[in-house]
């Protein structure tokens, strides 16, 4: 065998001991909502750098079924990065170590081998713990119940929303703000526990339109309304959510939020 077909066994034999490698897992386990948690340790083989970190959670139940042991509970739903879903807390950080990506999308090659992972739950207290990892998020689907939608009369006669003249940029901003999944991140990174940004990117993908002219008023103070009640905290600018978003929705969406609030509040008849 001559040098270079040497050097090419070698790559080749190195680059397929590298797709696999074994990590030790620190996970949370509670049995229900009132009940104590805690960490429990396992240790996982032979996992594919080329899995995602959800197919390696799935490899780790596969094993604990196998052991006779209750398989760990997990949110997961689209596993394409669209639906919030996998919302997981991965060695400190929400959705793990990679920027713009949801758990789901984070795949084991951002892992080494011989690793501790630690796998938590969101924190807080308006997403109280269903079991092990696995929280109740319904709160986000309350705010956006008490004014996060434009009512349209369907009677046969709605007008094409391509047909109304948008100015590129606002229409561009609506989008933006509109690619919130509700994943809750940045209510686990807030220090706060404030759900501001997504309930600033609520309203702005309305309050940017002209379709969400007309409830504007209601909109704003209902969801901020209903933000407080579900005992979300307050927004001290901090920007860890900005940071930790999947989506990269911005600070502005909040500061938009603000200003629609103040003048609602200034102006509406209620």
């Amino acid at each position: 065998m001559n040098s270079s077909k040497l050097l090419r066994a070698t790559i080749n034999k190195n680059s397929m001991a590298s797709k696999y490698i074994n990590i030790t897992l620190k996970i949370w386990r509670q049995k229900n909502t009132n009940a104590k948690g805690g960490l429990e340790t396992y240790s996982l083989n032979q996992v594919s750098t080329d899995s995602s970190f959800l197919e390696m959670l799935d490899q780790l139940n596969e094993q604990l079924i196998n052991e006779q042991k209750e398989p760990i509970a997990f949110d997961h739903d689209c596993r394409e990065g669209i639906c919030g879903m996998c919302s997981l807390y991965i060695n400190g950080r929400a959705h793990g170590p990679e920027t713009g990506t949801t758990t789901c999308q984070l795949h084991m090659r951002s892992f080494k081998d011989g690793d501790t992972i630690y796998v938590e739950p969101w924190r807080s207290r308006a997403f109280p713990i269903i079991k092990d990892l696995v929280v109740d998020r319904s709160a986000f689907d309350r705010i956006q119940q008490a004014g996060g939608f434009v009512s349209v009369n369907t009677s046969g006669r709605t007008m094409d929303a391509n047909a109304i003249p948008i100015p590129k940029a606002d229409a561009d901003k609506a989008f933006e703000a509109a690619a919130c999944i509700g994943c809750g991140a940045c209510v686990a990174t807030c220090k706060n526990g404030s759900a501001m940004l997504f309930v600033g990117a609520k309203v702005s993908q309305y309050a940017l339109l002209p379709q969400g002219k007309v409830e504007a008023k209601d909109r704003v103070l209902n969801m901020v309304r209903q933000m407080d009640e579900e005992g979300f905290g307050n927004c001290t600018n901090t920007g860890a959510c900005e940071v930790e978003c999947p989506k990269g929705i911005s600070l502005e969406n909040i500061a938009r939020m603000n200003r629609e609030y103040l003048v609602s509040s200034l102006t509406s008849e209620k």
